[in-house]
């Protein structure tokens, strides 16, 4: 019965860390807890890399899209209910494929081109990931950059024009 106290104590204090270790609380600011992902820029880098990319996009619209008004896209807009279906319908067909998911990769690509106009620039989301294997393994040899396109995995496009097509950051 001497040592009821320790235990109990034990107790408590695991329940307190468990708290902490299953609660993200959020700090004095009323912050998100959600972190922030690799890669987040401000809008003023927006701006600088949508502008760096303009002789591309000149080159490519005066070349294929002359005489056509308005011009190529230079955006897609896709909701955000699209984008959380999506990622979690290719999660779960990755995983009926042999696979696990561990990101997104976006391609560029053009919609057909119409008798009167070609076809405007679109960008297809793309699921990566690594083959399942039955050999359990510690390390995480991922590279930069992702695994694989997933072999079978579908993708997602038909995201909305940019208003106008040629509209530049921000719209």
């Amino acid at each position: 019965m001497k040592k009821l106290g320790p235990i109990i104590l034990g107790i408590v204090i695991g329940a307190i860390a468990m708290y902490f270790y299953f609660h993200n609380i959020k700090n004095v600011d009323g912050m998100s807890d959600t972190p922030t992902p690799k890669g987040m820029i401000s809008p003023e880098e927006i701006k600088i890399l949508t502008e760096a990319y303009n002789p591309r996009y000149y080159s490519i619209n005066d070349s294929v899209f002359r005489g056509i008004e308005g011009g190529d896209n230079r955006s897609s807009w896709y909701s955000l209910e699209d984008l959380r279906n999506f990622l979690t319908l290719a999660e779960k067909e990755a995983g009926e494929l042999g696979y696990t998911m561990d990101g997104i990769r976006i391609y560029p690509g053009a919609r057909p081109a119409l008798a009167d106009r070609p076809g405007y620039s679109t960008f297809l989301f793309v699921p990566t990931g690594y083959l399942n294997k039955s050999e359990g393994n510690m390390i995480n040899l991922k590279q930069e950059g992702g695994n694989g396109d997933i072999p079978g995995g579908s993708g997602l496009d038909h995201g909305g024009n940019g208003i106008p097509p040629s509209a530049n950051y921000p719209q």
